[in-house]
């Protein structure tokens, strides 16, 4: 099966370099060149990744972002001119998983892609029915990448998050710092601020409490974040 791209920048080179780059991966790519089209082209195609930029007509990229959320945990990657870390939480906040900064080197930009189709729940590589973490109220299954209540309620989170939760409830009671989240899950070294990690990590503590009514994650300030034993 053909993995498919979803690029969507109203910079129309810009959509036509990385699909170049994305081809060269042996992917099929999807293009739109506003947020109302990149809405219609995820909701007809189904994409396996999304390549949003943040400044487009009709929608901007943190729209689509949340629109989407609402009903995928399909990974995105958000592209801006912005570099502020207050605009890469808000991108973080609506759901993408990364960031790249313009102007990008376009193989970081495929490095990232990679990166998240490794994470993402929809092509993890099988592994055996028995790689399961039971913890607290939750069981964590790493080949479905699913996690759900003793109760049988199923908590939806995103590729990232759920990587989180997994490196935390593998060896409970250990403190993990941002850096170390960083290398282990999105598999890179950590070249963008610790915001980016705490962003995550709230988005999968809200999800977490929401359902189960506990605080599974646990903040460890000025070190980092752990999952206690039972």
């Amino acid at each position: 099966m053909v993995l498919k791209i979803l690029i969507a920048d109203d910079d129309r080179e810009i959509v036509d370099l990385l699909e170049i780059y994305v081809h060269n991966e042996g992917y099929e790519t999807i293009k739109a060149y506003d947020g109302a089209q990149a809405l219609k082209a995820f909701e007809n195609n189904q994409p396996d990744v999304m390549i949003l930029d943040v400044m487009m007509p009709e929608m901007d990229g943190f729209e689509v972002a949340a629109k989407v959320r609402e009903t995928s945990q399909v990974p995105i990657l958000m592209l801006s001119a912005k570099t502020s870390d207050i605009d890469k939480i808000k991108g973080l906040t609506r759901g993408a998983d990364d960031y790249v900064v313009k102007p990008f080197n376009p193989l970081e930009v495929m490095a990232r892609v990679k990166s998240l189709l490794r994470r993402s729940a929809y092509h993890v590589e099988r592994e055996n029915d028995a790689n399961e973490i039971e913890i607290n109220s939750l069981i964590i299954r790493k080949d479905r990448h699913e996690v759900e209540t003793k109760e049988g309620e199923l908590i939806h989170l995103t590729a990232i998050e759920f990587g989180i939760l997994y490196l935390l409830a593998s060896s409970p009671g250990r403190v993990y710092s941002a850096e170390d989240i960083f290398k282990s899950v999105w598999e890179q070294e950590m070249l963008v601020p610790s915001k980016t990690v705490m962003v995550h990590v709230s988005h999968l503590r809200d999800k977490l409490e929401k359902v189960t009514g506990q605080k599974i994650v646990e903040t460890v300030w000025g070190v980092g974040y752990k999952v206690n034993p039972d």
